[in-house]
């Protein structure tokens, strides 16, 4: 989560002038200014108040863009645009000479003052995946088909861009396009022009659902960016990719709660189950032990009758501290994160169902 007042980004901003930015930063170093490895919802939130704090901006803004694209730092300006969940503070001044004037019209007292922090961006935006925002390997009209398909071969690619800039797009040349025009005309011509097909675009603004059915009708589209250029293509392939990483932890962290259930199944009376329901929480029927939370789950290990009675035959201590991080892990997936959990995390859920699936195995014999 991020931190307050970080002296990173204070040391990174210390002689940046009001009308220079700052120098070209990865959203993945900038973020790690405040302690943050990913832009979950919180941290996001906490970036950007502590922005707001110290008068500057980012351009785009951090939280729209791929972890690895680079922004930049500005000294907040009168005519730029604030996301939404900082539309009631714009800065110090601006909040403090209308605060006044806003409590004589509402009403409001100063407690009882309205308080924002929803996410500056409730739709997953194409902008945000990875192959938005790369270096493009394109070839022009008139270039060689050999040329092209060198290329195609090298990179392992499907499809390149056919341009005569970074933003006028001729078409594209295919496997798909060139073989026809092979096996069926006979051609004996050289030239890129003669095998391309039209392209197929999207916007970086787009929500990645709305694009979706035309990744998947062409195998890929090329993503043209805010300002006109075409900035990445996305195939099929980097949608699978994309979709692997956010849902399988929700499939790895589905299979470690049965496997902890199996565990325990039939193991305890109704009573006891009961006695570890967190205080907070009384009032909830327990009727099977699907019934219990994932912290609840590990306070009946931590109870030692109960421990006894699982009738396991590993180190208590141990198994405890894995699977709590297991459950921090959790907490982190179920808010549904874009960026997803880190590799370490993901590599940890892996392990611990190996040792789980032991565990089951052992506990059978």
């Amino acid at each position: 989560m991020a931190v307050e007042n970080p002296e990173g980004l204070k040391k990174f901003l210390h002689e940046l002038k009001e009308d220079t930015p700052s120098s070209p930063i990865s959203v993945r170093d900038f973020i790690s200014l405040f302690g943050a490895e990913r832009r979950g919802y919180m941290v996001a939130y906490k970036i950007r108040k502590e922005l707001e704090n110290l008068g500057f901006i980012t351009k785009p803004d951090f939280d729209s863009v791929p972890l690895d694209s680079k922004i930049t730092i500005h000294a907040y300006q009168a005519n730029d645009a604030i996301p939404h969940e900082a539309d009631g503070c714009l800065d110090e001044a601006a909040e403090s000479s209308n605060t006044e004037l806003a409590a004589l019209e509402t009403g409001l007292l100063p407690q009882d003052q309205l308080i924002s922090g929803a996410v500056s961006e409730p739709a997953f935006r194409v902008s945000r995946l990875e192959a938005s925002d790369v270096t493009l390997v394109t070839v022009k009209p008139d270039a060689t088909l050999t040329e092209a398909i060198t290329l195609m071969l090298r990179h392992d690619y499907s499809q390149l861009p056919v341009m005569t800039s970074e933003r006028d797009v001729k078409g594209v040349i295919s496997w798909e396009s060139i073989a026809p025009v092979l096996a069926l005309t006979k051609s004996e011509s050289a030239v890129v022009r003669n095998y391309m097909k039209p392209h197929r675009e999207i916007n970086a603004s787009d929500s990645i659902f709305t694009a979706l059915p035309r990744i998947i009708e062409y195998s890929y589209v090329l993503v043209r960016s805010p300002d006109q250029r075409i900035s990445g293509i996305i195939t099929t392939t980097d949608l699978s990719s994309q979709f692997k990483q956010l849902s399988e932890p929700f499939l790895l962290l589905s299979e470690i709660e049965n496997h902890i259930r199996k565990l325990i199944d039939g193991k305890f009376t109704k009573d006891e189950l009961v006695s570890i329901v967190n205080p907070s929480d009384s009032g909830r029927v327990i009727d099977s032990v699907a019934d219990l939370t994932f912290g609840e789950y590990i306070r009946l290990f931590e109870n030692p009758d109960l421990w006894k009675k699982t009738e396991l035959q590993i180190d208590k201590k141990t198994f405890i501290k894995e699977l709590d991080k297991v459950r921090i892990i959790r907490n982190d997936v179920m808010h549904f994160d874009p960026d997803g959990i880190s590799e370490e995390n993901h590599e940890l859920l892996h392990n611990f169902v190996r040792f789980i699936h032991t565990i089951q195995s052992l506990s059978r014999k």
